[in-house]
């Protein structure tokens, strides 16, 4: 079955490598310190894999949109130019376009630091391609408080103007990290709402998960959440996870109403800690098939891929 994958942190641990801060440097292709390296996600029967554009906050300000832009270099160079087998979408209807034995590689912004309070390199990204933009990472920023910022803040007025660029750019706004008072600021004004690697609240009590009410509310608003497979975000003080505990978190959001609203954002390459047999992106079969025992297979395809092509931008 097809898989549609909303999140990794496969650029970061490009950069990170090139910068010299491991012993050797990683190739895309196949270097096992990926999650997500090509020969895992054709195993994995990848339909379309986004890439997050992410930086540490402890990086100065004026260096953040040299090694955002280093990043998407790295995009081109490692993941588009040496696998020819991996297609740029820059634009929604691009994925009617993938042939069979092409994956899908599409680039999503987390944490606007990168380009501050200036318009016109937000404006850059969104030619670039990148069609979800989460405001912030965990830390505050320009636009909004993150959500491991104790203020809890919501969104400040560059903030909204962002969400309302979004909107017009028909390009999602991400809540994931969003602090509960900046999602409910984004949910009043996006268009395109989307949680892109987030889990239940009232199942594992994380400031990364989201509450029912903030649940009911992004399918009211046809927004789609999708599951994400760091231990931690399923089992509250949990370096351990199994196929059953996500499965958990599908079956609470589908009795909130959500069923054609549920997809996977991994963050794989982003976490350190591994869902047992949902190591990496070459086993999503393990948790497929899994589904498959508890859900009709319209709704685990609705999960896997066409929840998310159906949702959309433009297509809903």
């Amino acid at each position: 079955m097809k898989i549609i994958d909303t999140h990794c942190d496969a650029l970061y641990k490009l950069q990170i490598a090139k910068r010299g801060k491991q012993s050797l440097p990683l190739t895309f292709r196949n270097s096992d310190e990926l999650d997500t390296n090509f020969n895992r996600l054709k195993r994995g029967n990848h339909f379309a894999q986004f890439f997050a554009l992410f930086l540490e906050p402890d990086i100065p300000s004026y260096e953040k949109w040299g090694y955002l832009m280093e990043q998407i270099d790295l995009f081109h160079s490692e993941v588009l130019a040496k696998n020819p087998e991996m297609v740029h979408i820059k634009k929604w209807d691009d994925f009617n376009h993938l042939e069979d034995g092409q994956i899908g590689a599409v680039l999503a912004l987390e944490g606007a630091d990168a380009f501050g309070n200036d318009l016109i390199k937000l404006r850059q990204l969104y030619r670039e391609g990148v069609l979800y933009i989460g405001l912030t990472w965990n830390n505050a920023n320009l636009c909004a408080d993150g959500a491991g910022e104790p203020r809890g803040g919501g969104l400040t007025l560059l903030g909204k103007e962002v969400v309302q660029l979004n909107n017009e750019n028909k390009v999602f706004t991400d809540v994931s990290h969003s602090t509960v008072k900046g999602f409910w600021d984004i949910l009043e004004l996006s268009e395109y709402p989307i949680a892109s690697h987030s889990n239940v609240r009232a199942l594992c009590d994380h400031p990364r998960n989201l509450y029912d009410n903030q649940i009911e509310a992004m399918f009211k608003k046809n927004g789609l959440i999708h599951v994400v497979f760091n231990p931690p975000f399923l089992k509250k003080d949990s370096e351990t996870a199994t196929i059953t505990d996500v499965i958990q978190h599908i079956d609470y959001l589908c009795s909130l109403g959500g069923v054609k609203q549920i997809g996977f954002g991994s963050d794989f390459d982003g976490i350190f800690y591994y869902v047992d047999q949902l190591e990496n992106a070459a086993h999503y079969e393990n948790l497929i098939n899994e589904l498959l025992k508890h859900y009709k297979e319209e709704e685990v395809r609705g999960f896997a891929y066409q929840n998310f092509l159906n949702n959309r931008p433009g297509c809903s």
